[in-house]
């Protein structure tokens, strides 16, 4: 195997080791902090029809997907909080959330974009750079996951370690 495959294959079994450690109650929380996700991001940005907000461009296949990950990423975080280690990572968490709005948000319907570029600019620059900013989101919520998740596994790798005794 060569060094990148490896290095896929720990994080897998880093992940399956703390999504083991999450409780009833961890699961409880990461399913309702990933709807809240849902909510939060495709509300403003009108991924769903709502009363409070009209979308002026369609929502592109991109924006589901980027909707949803960046919302399960979020969930899975959340929820790992509530399943031991040590706290860290929140405004990974937040910024990640900020620059999935921004990815999957109507262009024309984001104030400052439009003050800066115009309603052209808007379109014919900013859109397509949110795929790009969709993709940092993503990373970055799962880079912030995988550092929860080490944590939580270097919490029971340590907690599983017979104490040494003195000779």
């Amino acid at each position: 195997m060569n060094g990148d495959a490896i290095a896929v294959r720990k994080h897998v079994q880093t992940l399956a080791l703390a999504f083991s450690m999450y409780t009833p109650k961890a699961w409880i929380i990461t399913a309702l902090a990933a709807a809240i996700g849902l909510v939060v991001i495709g509300l403003p940005t009108a991924i769903y029809d709502n009363p409070f907000f009209v979308r002026m461009t369609p929502v592109r296949p991109q924006d589901y997907v980027i909707w949803v990950v960046s919302s399960v990423l979020i969930g899975l975080t959340v929820g790992s909080y509530f399943a031991g280690g040590p706290k860290a990572g929140e405004e990974k968490i937040l910024s990640g959330g900020v620059l999935s709005v921004l990815a999957v948000g109507c262009p024309i319907c984001n104030k400052p974009v439009v003050l800066l570029l115009g309603t052209s600019g808007a379109l014919t620059f900013f859109a397509p750079v949110q795929l790009y900013i969709g993709v940092v989101s993503v990373l970055l919520l799962g880079w912030t996951l995988l550092l929860r998740v080490k944590a939580l596994a270097d919490t029971c790798s340590v907690s599983q370690v017979p104490p040494q005794r003195d000779q």
